[in-house]
């Protein structure tokens, strides 16, 4: 298994959540949106210019900016 940034996932791989590395606002927003250790998530797609990325997340589609998916550990086999 190989932990990297959310960011940094391919378009239908999935993974498990195993840290959020914020605080503050950004962090509870994020943490209030299902973002959680040990989530499991999968890429559902990308915008044409790769940002924002869509992910598939406790049964609902969730877009993040790559600004917040750097911020956002994974865990993926390899």
């Amino acid at each position: 298994m190989t932990v990297i940034h959310l960011r940094q996932m391919k378009v239908n791989q999935t993974g498990q959540i195993v840290a959020i590395k914020v605080t503050g606002e950004l962090g509870r927003r994020l943490r209030d949106m299902g973002l959680t250790k040990g989530a499991e998530i999968r890429i559902q797609g990308r915008a044409p210019l790769y940002d924002p990325v869509a992910l598939r997340i406790r049964g609902f589609t969730l877009s993040l900016r790559n600004s917040e998916a750097d911020y956002i550990d994974v865990e993926v086999a390899d």
